[in-house]
C-alpha cells in the first residue's frame, strides 16, 4: 500500500512528532555534527536546545549569537549557510532573547561593598582635599580581573588596613600642613633609559633634558633641594666631557644655575654633582620643580658617527651629554607656618574666633567633609562618631590637630574607602538609589567621587527627573576629569600599561628608549581622547586619517616635517599614515616579543579587544614556538605553519595567526619594514569569518565593514569598566540595545556612554 507524504505527516503528528523548522534544520545540518552530546566540541552541545524557544537556554544561545554574528561558525573550510540563513537565525534568536529580557529584566549583581582601587583613591583624595598624593608609594598595586583593576573584592586584610592607616596619616598631615616632628625627605627619579639630548615638552625653550617634578610642600619653610646626575656602572657621570649648566626653577622662577665640570683625568666622579644643592625658602602647597640643562648654542645633529636618537646606554650608544637622575627634597627647616594652600582653603571653610566657637566651626568643617567623602548627606550620627576623634586630637595639640585627627578617621572609614550599595528589603531586581546611581556615574566617567552639582542632584532626588541624567552625563564628559577615560579605561583596554615593562632587545632595536615609550603612550591617549572630546564616531578608532605626533615619534615612524617636542595633530592622505589603533607603535610594541614580532599576540589582541571573541586558553603542555628548526632561517609565518601542524595547536592558531600576519608589515617597535631577515614579507591575512585581505589596510577595511562587531566589543569593555564586574549572558540584550542606538546616531562615543548610563545593568541591581 502506498502512503502519501501528507498522510505520513498526519500519522507522525499523531505520535507527537513535528517537522523541524528551518532554524532547527540549519542547526542540525551545519552545527550538530561537532556540537552534539557525543562529540561536544569546545564543550558545547545543541542537545535539548530549541532555536524557536531560546529563553530556556539563554546563556548557551547567547554564545551561539556571538559566534554567528561574527560569522565565526562553522569554521572556515567547512560547509556554511548562506547570508540569508545567517540573518534569519540571528534575527529570530536575538528578537526572542531581547523580548524576554525586556519583560524579565536581569541587571546582574555587583558586590555590595567594593573597595576603591588605587587610582580611584588618589583621585578621590585630590577632589576631596585638593591634595596630589603619591598613592603609588602608599598603597599596593591592584589586581586585574576581566581586563580592569576596578573590579575589586571587598576584602581589607590587616596588612592592607595598615597601609590605608599610614596613607591617611600622611595625607591628613599634607592637607593640614603638619610636617611631623622631624624633617622628612623624598627623592624623585627619572627612568635610566631616558635620553636627555633634546628639549622636552613643558620645559622652557632653550633647555634640554631634565624634568618637571611635582611636590607638595607642607609648610612655609626652608627646604634642601639636591640634584643628582645619571651614572654608569662605574659610578662615573655619563657624558660629562665639558662644562654644562644646570638650571633649577620653582614654579617657573629661576632658583639657581649650577655649573658642572668634568673632574681631572683619573679623579673620582663622586663629588661632581655634590654641589648641586641649595637651601631655599618655599611657600607651602603644590609646587613645580624644574631641573634642566641650559642648551648649548651648537646644534646636536645626527651624523654617521652618531646615528641614533637614543643616548642612554653605555654599551650600545653612550650619552654624549650629562643627564638628570633625581631630585631630592628635604625639610621643612625654620618653618614659618602652614601657609595658604589649596588644601587648607578647601578644608577650612571657617575659622574659629575663640575657644567658644571652635566646636561649632569644627562641626561645619567636618560635616561638609563627610558629605563629600561619604557621598551622601551627613547625619547627626556621623558627627557624633567623628567628634570623638576631633576632641582627642584637640586635647593633644589644639584645634587644627583635632581637625587633622578627625580627617584621618574619615579617610580610613569604610564609608570613604568602600562604595556601598545596599540590597532592598524585598526581593527582585530594583533600581539603585539616586545616590548609588550618582556614585556609579562618577566613578565610571571620572574614576572619582561625585562633585557638588551631581551630589546635590542625587540628594534632592532629581537625578531621574526627565533629562537630568543625560544632562549630568554630558556635563561630566565635557569636564577635564573625563580624561580618566583615556588614562585609566583606555590604558587598560588597549594594554598601554604594559608599555612600562616593554624592553625591546637593544642589540636589535638600538634606537628604543623611554622617550619613545612615553611618546607611544601619549599618542594613543591623545588619539582616544580626541574621539571622546570631539564626540566622534568610535569607528574612527579603527580608520581615522590622523594621529598625534612629536618630532621623536614622527622620525621613528618615518614621517617628515614634524619638529619639536610638542605633540600635535597630523592628518594623512590615502590611508598611508598612522591613523587608527592598529598602526600605533604602542599597540604593536606591547603585542611583540623583545626580539621579534608575534602574529599570535597581535592576532589574540585583535580577537580580545576589537572583535570580542577571545580564543580559548591553550591546552596543557602546548609546545613553544621554535625560533629555528634544524638551523633553518625560517620566517615567523613558516615557523607558525609548523606549529599549527600540531592538532593541539591548530584550532586556536587558525583564528589568531591570519590576523597577526596582516600586521607583519610593522616590526616589534612599530616601524614599517619591507622585509624580514632579508626576505620579502607575506602580509596576507584573514578573519575567522572567512574574509581575506593583505596588510593593515585590508584588516581595517574588513573590521569596518561590520561596525556592530567592534562597537559591541567596545560597549562590553566600557560596561565591564562601568559596572565593576564581568559582562554576562543576561547583559547581552542591553549591549545590543546600546549598539542599535549608537548605529542610529552614527556610532558617536556619547551615544554609547549614554546607552550604558541609561541601561538596565547600570541603573538596577539584583539583590543577594
Amino acid at each position: 500500500m502506498v502512503i502519501s507524504v501528507a498522510w505520513l505527516v498526519v500519522l507522525l503528528a499523531a505520535t507527537g512528532w513535528a517537522a523541524p523548522t528551518a532554524h532547527q534544520a540549519l542547526i542540525t545540518r551545519y552545527c550538530s555534527g561537532c556540537h552534539n552530546a557525543k562529540v561536544k566540541q569546545a564543550n558545547f552541545s545543541f542537545e535539548g536546545m530549541d532555536p524557536e524557544a531560546p529563553v530556556g537556554h539563554a546563556a548557551q544561545w547567547e554564545k551561539v549569537v556571538r559566534k554567528l554574528r561574527g560569522r565565526y561558525m562553522p569554521p572556515v573550510g567547512l560547509p556554511r549557510p548562506d547570508e540569508t540563513a545567517y540573518r534569519s537565525l540571528l534575527g529570530s534568536l536575538e528578537t526572542a532573547l531581547d523580548r524576554h529580557a525586556a519583560a524579565n529584566p536581569d541587571p546582574g549583581r555587583t558586590d555590595n561593598f567594593r573597595r576603591m582601587n588605587r587610582t580611584e583613591y588618589r583621585n578621590a583624595v585630590r577632589d576631596l582635599l585638593a591634595v596630589e598624593a603619591d598613592v603609588a608609594g602608599l598603597l599596593p598595586a591592584d589586581e586585574s580581573s576581566h581586563g580592569f583593576d576596578n573590579i575589586t573584592v571587598a576584602d581589607l586584610s590587616p596588612t592592607l588596613l595598615e597601609r590605608y592607616l599610614d596613607a591617611a596619616r600622611k595625607i591628613s598631615r599634607m592637607a593640614i600642613g603638619n610636617p611631623g616632628k622631624s624633617p622628612g625627605g623624598v627623592t624623585m627619579m627619572l627612568p635610566p633609559d631616558l635620553t636627555q639630548e633634546e628639549h622636552f615638552e613643558g620645559l622652557p625653550l632653550g633647555t634640554r633634558g631634565g624634568a618637571v617634578f611635582r611636590h607638595t610642600f607642607p609648610q612655609d619653610a626652608q627646604y634642601d633641594l639636591q640634584i643628582r646626575l645619571q651614572r654608569d656602572r662605574n659610578e662615573h657621570v655619563e657624558g660629562l666631557y665639558e662644562q654644562h649648566e644646570v638650571e633649577l626653577m620653582i614654579d617657573g622662577q629661576r632658583a639657581q644655575v649650577f655649573t658642572v665640570r668634568p673632574p681631572p683625568f683619573g679623579k673620582d666622579h663622586s663629588l661632581v654633582d655634590e654641589h648641586l644643592k641649595i637651601r631655599t625658602a618655599v611657600k607651602a602647597g603644590p609646587r613645580a620643580l624644574t631641573v634642566t640643562f641650559i642648551r648649548k648654542h651648537w646644534a646636536l645633529v645626527e651624523t654617521e658617527r652618531q646615528p641614533y636618537q637614543a643616548h642612554f646606554n653605555m654599551d650600545r650608544h653612550p650619552r654624549i651629554q650629562p643627564a638628570v637622575f633625581s631630585l631630592s627634597v628635604t625639610g621643612p627647616y625654620e618653618a614659618a607656618g602652614a601657609g595658604d594652600t589649596p588644601s587648607r582653603r578647601r578644608l577650612f571653610t571657617c575659622t574659629p574666633k575663640g575657644p567658644d566657637s571652635e566646636e561649632g566651626c569644627a562641626r561645619q568643617i567636618l560635616t561638609t567633609l563627610i558629605r563629600r567623602a561619604y557621598r551622601r548627606a551627613s547625619t547627626t550620627a556621623d558627627w557624633e562618631t567623628i567628634r570623638r576623634f576631633y576632641h582627642q586630637g584637640r586635647a593633644e595639640g589644639g584645634f587644627e590637630n583635632g581637625i587633622e585627627m578627625a580627617l584621618r578617621a574619615v579617610l580610613v572609614s569604610p564609608e570613604f574607602i568602600f562604595r556601598v550599595e545596599r540590597d532592598p528589603a524585598r526581593g527582585g531586581s530594583l533600581a539603585v538609589s539616586d545616590l548609588e546611581l550618582a556614585n556609579r556615574l562618577s566613578f565610571f566617567l571620572w574614576s572619582s567621587i561625585p562633585d557638588d552639582e551631581l551630589l546635590d542632584a542625587a540628594i534632592a532626588g532629581r537625578l531621574r527627573k526627565p533629562g537630568e541624567l543625560e544632562r549630568q552625563t554630558r556635563r561630566m564628559l565635557a569636564s577635564p576629569w573625563s580624561a580618566e577615560l583615556s588614562s585609566n579605561f583606555a590604558s587598560q583596554w588597549l594594554y598601554l600599561r604594559n608599555l612600562s615593562s616593554a624592553t625591546p632587545d637593544m642589540r636589535l632595536f638600538a634606537d628604543f628608549d623611554d622617550n619613545l615609550r612615553q611618546a607611544f603612550r601619549r599618542e594613543t591617549e591623545l588619539f582616544f581622547e580626541s574621539v571622546v572630546r570631539e564626540d566622534r564616531s568610535v569607528l574612527d578608532l579603527l580608520k581615522a586619517d590622523y594621529t598625534y605626533l612629536n618630532e621623536r615619534l614622527a622620525r621613528h615612524y618615518g614621517i617628515a616635517n614634524v619638529y619639536g617636542s610638542r605633540f600635535r595633530k597630523v592628518t594623512f592622505e590615502n590611508g598611508q599614515g598612522r591613523g587608527g589603533l592598529l598602526r600605533h607603535g604602542s599597540i604593536l610594541t606591547v603585542t611583540s616579543y623583545a626580539t621579534r614580532t608575534s602574529p599570535v599576540l597581535r592576532g589574540k589582541w585583535v580577537l580580545d579587544n576589537i572583535l570580542g571573541v577571545p580564543p580559548p586558553p591553550p591546552p596543557a603542555a602546548v609546545p613553544a614556538l621554535k625560533e629555528n628548526v634544524l638551523g633553518a632561517n625560517l620566517s615567523v609565518r613558516e615557523r607558525l605553519a609548523q606549529h599549527r601542524a600540531n592538532p593541539a595547536c591548530s584550532g586556536c592558531h587558525q583564528l589568531m595567526d591570519p590576523i597577526g600576519f596582516a600586521l607583519e608589515e610593522f616590526d616589534a617597535v612599530g616601524r614599517r619594514r619591507p622585509h624580514e631577515n632579508g626576505r620579502a614579507l607575506d602580509i596576507a591575512g584573514g578573519l575567522p569569518d572567512g574574509a581575506r585581505f593583505g596588510g593593515v589596510a585590508g584588516l581595517e577595511k574588513a573590521l569596518a565593514a561590520k561596525p556592530d562587531g567592534f562597537t559591541g566589543t567596545l560597549t562590553e569593555k566600557l560596561l565591564t569598566y562601568a559596572l565593576g564586574r564581568g559582562v554576562e549572558s543576561h547583559d547581552q540584550p542591553a549591549v545590543r540595545a546600546i549598539v542599535r542606538r549608537a548605529a542610529a546616531e552614527g556610532y558617536r562615543f556619547s551615544s554609547i556612554i549614554l546607552g550604558i548610563v541609561q541601561s538596565t545593568p547600570f541603573q538596577m541591581r539584583r539583590p543577594q
